[in-house]
Order: C-alpha cells, then structure tokens, then sequence
C-alpha cells in the first residue's frame, strides 16, 4: 500500500515508523529537515521536505496515486491539515484523513459534512486519549480494557501482584477452574518484561506479568469474583496539570461524576479553565508535582488520580506519589513508548498515549476494510483487531484447527447476533460474524487475507 504522510511530528513520525514495519510504501512530507533527518534515521521511508498543502510538493509525493494520504502537520492551525485532506483527495488520493484540534469539529453533523466533501476520517489525538481515559476509569479492577458489542465480548489486563491467585499457575490450571461447561473466558496473551507471549497450556503466570483476558459478561463477572476484585464507584478524580487532554476528560467527568479537581501551575491556563468548564470542576493554581500541595487539596478523599502534564517523568512519579496516599486508582499520560513498560513497574494502573490510540485508530484504513477496529493495547507490542466476516472469506472454510491461522495471532471471541462466545479449536466461524483477534505486528496483514 502507498501511504503519504504529511508532517513528522509525534503523530506523523510514529505513524511512519509503524507502518513501514508491515511492508508499506511510506513518503512523509515535512518543511523542517531536522524532523525529516529523524524519521529516516529510524524507519524505512522516502522523506520530501516542502511547506504542506503545496501542489508542487504533493505531486512530487505522488500523493495522486496514494492508497492513503494522512495529514498530521504538527504546530498549525487545523486548516492547513484540512485543506491538504481535501487537496489530496481531489488529486486521486483513495482515502484521505485529517488531524484537527478543535473537537467541536466530530460532531455526527460535522462529520457527515466533511466525509460528503472527501474526507473518511478526522480525528483529534486528545480527544481519542480523553475517552480512552473516560472508559478506562469504568474499569477500575484492571490496568487496561475493551468492550465489543456493548459488553458482549470483553478484553481486560490483570497485573500479577503477590497476592494474586493466578501467581505461579499455569495456564492449564488457570482454565480448569471453571466448572462451566462452555468457556467463559481465556488469557490471549501475557506481556512479560516488555515482551509479549502467546501462551500456551504449560505457561506459567509470574510475579508482574500482565495477562490479557478475554471474556463474555458472565465469565468476566465470575472472573472478576476468583481474583477478589469489583470495579470501584469513582465519584471524585484529581487531575495534575491543564492540557487540553485534561480539559476534555474533565468536561465529560463532570456530568457523571460529583466531583473533579485540576491541579495547574500556569495562573492562565487556570483562569482559562476555570470560566470554561463547569462549575463541579474546581481548578487550583499550584504544582501538583510536591507531595505538600496534594495533602492540602485532600488528596486522600479522591477515587482517582490523572497526570496529564504532557510531561512524562513529572505524570509518572505524580502517580507514585498518590499511590503512597492511597489512590486506588492512577493513570499517566506517557508520550515516550520506551517509558510505558517502566511507568507500569513503577505500580501506575494505567498508562495513556496518544501516539499508540491514534495509530490503532488509522492503522484499520491499511486493512482489508473488513477490519471494524484496531487497538493497540500499551502494555504489550500486540494489537486488539474487530473483524466482521464476509461470505466466502478464507476464515469460514472449516474448524479453527483446521485453517492454519497465522502464527502469533488468536481468535479470541465470537459475536454471533446477540450472542457471544470464547473461541476454541473445534468453532466455526460463520458469515457477518464478529471476530476479535489479538495479534503481533507482524501477523496482521496475514490475519486480515483470512477475512478478504
């Protein structure tokens, strides 16, 4: 596939970086050579330097015969990123998406307009984190989760801590405990030092792995019963510092919730959020960094605790740092990949970063099309695919067993109509079926010929 992507920013760079990884013919646009040097220093792409939205420089990207153009230009105003999408598109781009930054614009109304005009998809990074953390705080027993079919089909991470009652079992035992005699749930996957394992029956759970856990409802429940935890009510959250993640999550927090708290050290930036949000968000000027500041403003009293300074360290010992004052529940935005593995040694629930939801969010436009989403979970390298099944795909033509699915991936669950079920050797699946599937980087191109 042909993908052009415009601006090496945070965004464009590991876009660029990730998908010349599964073989694609990547060229990224940018007017700065110092960005340019850094992208091509670390992935396989053709780099064209040259202001964006310039016709000249699309042509010489040949962004006419693209499969996918991307506009993410970081530093500017959402026009030049709009207006490229559309430029793009009238060249003969097949598919073209745009970064915004003013939410406002993914409105059901607005988006209808811009995908009438050309444009599949627009997207804001921080609002793509705000829900992320949203949904996060309503699964507060695990450090990360998905729903599919409203809770059909569950995927959730369970951290191995001493006390866990899965340390040292195997994967065999861990399946036996259920006297049921349809499966109600199964581990997919376990993220272990950075490294992801596909397990098989004689794996053995250890001290800090993180599992991965699909399930139906019922099975997530009596899960949720053999490990001794229940999702927490959160009806009080403090949030460090008062970017603009922090400013959505906190304008969605309010109208479920009694109570939130920001905490920011930028007079302006408090005064600003202050008028603009709420009157059930309280903002305090202070740095929410010192452990002083945090037992003033009663930080005992919270369910939860956000660090969303957009400062990686400062979020990481932040979530520390509330965990010693008994935060059951933390979560960190962390920009810097090679820190997530870190932040969650560190003892922080969650972790949030922008790059890995929006890539999983793009990534879905270089599939078959029958891919409905694509998520990239932060604990592990591994990706959460949705497939819907076409007749006469390649997936329906025998038992599970039998069709060779590629190596490191797994069919985890099964949405059938309004049922639900855990995948095994001996399922079937059937056309117009849902399918959720947990894969390597590497093994995806390959999982998505099964569903063609």
């Amino acid at each position: 596939m042909k993908i052009v992507i415009q601006g090496a920013g945070e965004i464009g760079s590991h876009l660029a970086k990730m998908l010349s990884k599964e073989a694609n013919d990547i060229t990224i646009i940018d007017e700065d050579p110092q960005r340019l040097a850094k992208i091509t220093a670390i992935a396989d792409v053709i780099a064209i330097e040259g202001q964006p939205s310039s016709l000249k420089v699309m042509r010489e990207a040949e962004v006419q015969d693209s499969d996918l153009f991307i506009s993410v230009v970081p530093y500017v105003p959402q026009d030049v990123n709009i207006v490229s999408a559309l430029l793009a598109k009238n060249l003969g781009a097949k598919k073209v998406t745009a970064r915004i930054d003013d939410h406002d614009f993914l409105t059901p109304e607005n988006k209808l307009l811009f995908k009438q005009m050309g444009i599949e998809l627009m997207f804001c990074p921080e609002k793509l984190a705000a829900d992320e953390i949203y949904e996060l705080l309503k699964h507060s027993s695990s450090s990360e989760s998905m729903d599919f079919a409203r809770g059909k089909l569950q995927v959730e991470v369970f951290k191995i801590e001493e006390d866990s009652p899965l340390l040292d079992m195997k994967i065999a035992e861990f399946a036996a405990i259920t006297s049921k005699d349809e499966l109600q749930f199964r581990v997919i996957a376990i993220s272990r030092g950075g490294k992801t394992i596909m397990p098989k029956f004689d794996t053995k759970l250890l001290y800090h792995d993180l599992v991965f856990i699909i399930a139906t409802r019922e099975g997530m429940r009596f899960l949720m019963k053999f490990l001794g935890k229940s999702n927490v009510e959160t009806d009080k959250v403090m949030i460090l510092g008062g970017s603009k993640i922090a400013e959505l999550v906190a304008d969605q927090l309010s109208r479920k919730i009694s109570h939130v708290k920001i905490l920011e050290k930028d007079r302006e930036q408090a005064m600003y959020l202050s008028e603009k949000l709420p009157d059930n968000v309280i903002v305090v000027v202070g740095d929410g960094r010192n452990s002083e500041l945090l037992s003033e403003e009663g930080i005992k009293d919270y369910d939860a605790f956000l660090a969303l300074t957009g400062k990686d360290e400062a979020n990481v010992l932040a979530c520390v740092s509330a965990k010693k004052f008994g935060i059951e529940r933390t979560i960190a935005e962390v920009e810097n990949i090679e820190y997530i593995h870190l932040a969650e040694e560190m003892g922080v629930d969650s972790v949030i970063n922008k790059k890995l939801i929006t890539a999983g969010r793009l990534f879905k436009f270089t599939l078959s099309g029958k891919a409905r989403l694509v998520k990239y979970m932060s604990g592990t390298d591994a990706e959460v695919l949705e497939f819907t099944v076409p007749a006469d795909s390649a997936i329906t033509k025998g038992q599970l067993k039998d069709l060779a699915f590629p190596k490191d991936s797994v069919i985890g669950g099964v949405i059938r109509g309004s049922e639900s079920m855990i995948a095994v050797g001996s399922t079937k699946i059937e056309p117009y079926d849902r399918v959720v599937v947990f894969a390597l980087p590497h093994a995806v191109k390959d999982v998505d010929r099964f569903f063609k």
